[in-house]
């Protein structure tokens, strides 16, 4: 890590002045409202090694996060709305787009994966290895910026348990995650450890209510309760 001094005047480079402009211009226009839901990712750890074997994939736990997330917008299409012509009106995307934030060596990044309604978990997750890839060499194009509905942000790796984002302008809502926790419940013969997860939703609230968005952030967790649901097409 680099080591910084008190009196220290770091320039901002041309990434962190459009992050900065970004994200105050989300927290400006949106009407932001938040949930959060415990996830049980018992299943979703005990099968994710034996299926990339089985289909000779890396899938991550965020691979299959994009396609459950992509799943969910199917079912609730208002998650892929956004406004037009000055909040005049909003319209709901063509095809689903599902960011992902990156720390990459220039500053934060989020490439998108795109028409993640056409693709099966295999493809998301072969797409998203290479979004990251280029990535973290700097190799993006402009085009890999462009769709996203739904940003997916993660801070497990630190030993975050929760946090809430910033969606990007353009972006619904933005769903964070933490870390996988063995955790203590109570069952019918005594008690079980299960390995549970935040997930929290940012969303703007001048397009869903959090009735609606409620329901999507359920069927996210629905479905990698599930995981074997994600791997069918």
């Amino acid at each position: 890590m680099t080591e910084y001094q008190s009196g220290d005047r770091l320039p901002l480079t041309r990434i962190q002045r459009l992050i900065g402009q970004y994200m105050l211009q989300s927290k400006q226009t949106k009407a932001s409202a938040y949930l959060t839901v415990r996830a049980d990712l018992t299943e979703l750890t005990r099968m994710r090694k034996a299926y990339c074997k089985q289909v000779n994939v890396r899938a991550t736990t965020q691979d299959f996060f994009i396609c459950a997330i992509a799943r969910a917008i199917q079912a609730y299409p208002l998650m892929a709305a956004a406004f037009r012509k000055d909040l005049q009106f909003w319209e709901i995307s063509e095809h689903i787009g599902v960011g992902f934030a990156v720390a990459a060596p220039q500053g934060l990044v989020v490439p998108v994966v795109q028409k993640a309604e056409q693709k099966s978990l295999p493809q998301l997750a072969a797409e998203s290895e290479d979004l990251l890839k280029r990535a973290r060499a700097n190799k993006l194009l402009p085009d890999d910026f462009d769709g996203a509905n739904i940003v997916l942000s993660g801070l497990g790796m630190y030993g975050i348990e929760s946090f809430y984002a910033i969606s990007p302008p353009s972006a619904l809502g933005i769903i964070s995650i933490g870390n996988i926790e063995d955790t203590v419940v109570p069952v019918d013969d005594g008690f079980r450890v299960r390995k549970k997860m935040c997930v929290s939703l940012a969303f703007d609230q001048c397009i869903v209510d959090e009735f609606y968005a409620a329901q999507f952030l359920n069927q996210i967790v629905k479905s990698l309760e599930d995981p074997w649901s994600l791997t069918r097409d």
